[in-house]
């Protein structure tokens, strides 16, 4: 595995928000990386773990959850490659929820000393890296939007907008199709439902010519359909202009 290749993939998703300087990308490819598989259904790093390193979604799907006292699973947000989704354990070392890999993953782990020291160093991969945590946090305000107010079909048909608009900004989708690995019972994680009520509203969706999910495909057959069904507007994102362009259809 190309140790190179990953840390461009961060530099990559970095510039999706903010563009770097040259010497800035220099440094961030030079940081120390050591990768890691991870099965589908296993856990990067635990609730109540102290942690010593970043986790790089090199490549797969990842997970932050949290399981409440009946054992139930609520799924807080999805990482794709190039995300790092622990950055904020540079100052918060115990994690107060998990990070669990939903696909076969690879991650790669950087150590906190060496984060720190780059970021106390370069101001502009400091700020990247804020912008990143403060985006995080703007999803998680949408997010919560969604399961407080949204009705069932709009929060699945939002998941699916920001999905595609999320992998075509790292260029893992041409803004129809992407790979979707998500089983039905996750997504209903995600979203606060039940899995038989997702199914039947996922089914809805299906049925009114918005989209086509087959075999961890999602194909997106009316954009601003999808768009209007989900209340959805990009802007929460805080893309580059020029990151996530979808035609709509």
């Amino acid at each position: 595995m190309d140790k190179h290749h990953y840390l461009e993939r961060l530099v990559f998703k970095l510039e999706t928000h903010v563009s770097l300087p040259a010497a800035e990308r220099r440094k961030l490819l030079d940081l120390p990386l050591t990768l890691k598989r991870f099965d589908a259904g296993q856990d990067i790093v635990r609730e109540g773990e102290l942690t010593k390193q970043c986790c790089l979604v090199a490549e797969g799907l990842v997970c932050r959850y949290k399981i409440v006292g009946d054992g139930l699973r609520q799924i807080l947000s999805l990482h794709l490659p190039g995300d790092i989704p622990d950055i904020h354990s540079l100052l918060v070392e115990r994690m107060d929820h998990s990070l669990g890999a939903l696909t076969p993953a690879v991650i790669g782990l950087i150590p906190h000393e060496a984060v720190r020291t780059l970021t106390r160093a370069h101001y502009r991969i400091s700020e990247a890296f804020w912008r990143e945590t403060l985006i995080e946090a703007s999803i998680y305000r949408e997010w919560m939007v969604g399961i407080g107010r949204r009705s069932a079909p709009s929060r699945i048909a939002h998941l699916f907008c920001e999905f595609i608009t999320k992998m075509t900004a790292i260029g893992l989708s041409d803004g129809v199709t992407c790979t979707l690995p998500l089983t039905q019972p996750e997504i209903a994680d995600a979203l606060g439902l039940s899995t038989v009520h997702m199914n039947k509203k996922l089914r809805e969706i299906r049925e009114a010519g918005l989209v086509r999910l087959r075999a961890n495909r999602l194909t997106v057959l009316d954009w601003k359909g999808l768009c209007e069904l989900a209340d959805f507007d990009p802007d929460y994102l805080h893309l580059q202009p020029e990151a996530a362009k979808i035609d709509p259809q």
